[in-house]
């Protein structure tokens, strides 16, 4: 693999087509996306993410950035946390994902900012944001030095950045892991979602994401101090957290 090639899954491609590999995958799966995720992690991706919300450093009043915010889950929580006189962004570089995660909240009674973004280029000023957020969209940055760096610059002084995403489990459960994440997965997405290939990716970009020390050593890197992580699962997900002093 030269400089200017990454992982997509598996495969090896120029970086340049990477972001656009992502996007055919999520504009395939959005409308489905929910349905997937209570299938694929049997419910468990809402007590991850009900772990993440509870466990953040926020008060009334903050500002929350939540980037790969998809179907829109953690900010309905973060407007929870911050309340009406709080600020919200709702943050996906995939129309589709942001266009079904807008809807539900707004179906909800839940009005909130939007916007198209690329989490390596944040449209957003220096030290604006009390929290960032990035709950399963790590792994499939082409750059993910460069996204947890603008996620550093956009955070104010004290500020928190709290990473969920899949990571290496336990090693006794790998095999089972292993057998059920490509012999299952792509066999739900294919019954469910009607895109096998898709699903087959989503399990390989989990295989090919950085382990738990090292994306730890990668948020110091990025600039962030006090970092520490939690394994949720036997290690299936991760939650690592990083404080901007």
């Amino acid at each position: 693999m030269t400089d200017k090639q990454t992982h997509f899954g598996y495969k090896t491609v120029d970086e340049t087509e990477k972001a656009g590999k992502v996007a055919e995958v999520f504009h395939s799966v959005a409308g489905k996306y929910d349905i997937m995720n209570d299938v694929m992690s049997g419910g468990l991706h809402r007590v991850w993410k009900h772990f993440t919300i509870n466990t953040a450093r926020l008060h009334k009043g903050d500002k929350v950035l939540d980037i790969a915010g998809g179907t829109g889950d953690l900010s309905r929580g973060w407007k929870k946390r911050v309340g009406d006189k709080g600020e919200v962004w709702l943050t996906d570089i995939n129309s589709s994902m942001l266009t079904v995660g807008r809807d539900r909240l707004l179906n909800e009674g839940t009005v909130t900012p939007v916007a198209l973004c690329d989490a390596e280029k944040l449209p957003f000023p220096d030290n604006y944001f009390n929290l960032v957020s990035v709950a399963f969209g790590l792994r499939n940055m082409t750059h993910k030095d460069q996204a947890l760096k603008e996620m550093y610059r956009v955070l104010k002084p004290g500020g928190q950045l709290l990473v969920l995403e899949f990571s290496k489990v336990a090693k006794p459960l790998a095999p089972v892991y292993d057998f059920y994440s490509f012999k299952f997965l792509p066999t739900f997405g294919k019954v469910i979602a009607k895109d096998a290939d898709s699903y087959q990716y989503l399990a390989e970009s989990i295989r090919m994401h950085p382990d738990q020390e090292t994306l730890q050593q990668m948020l110091y890197e990025a600039g962030f101090d006090l970092v520490d992580y939690h394994n949720l699962t036997a290690g299936v997900v991760a939650l690592h957290k990083g404080t901007k002093l």
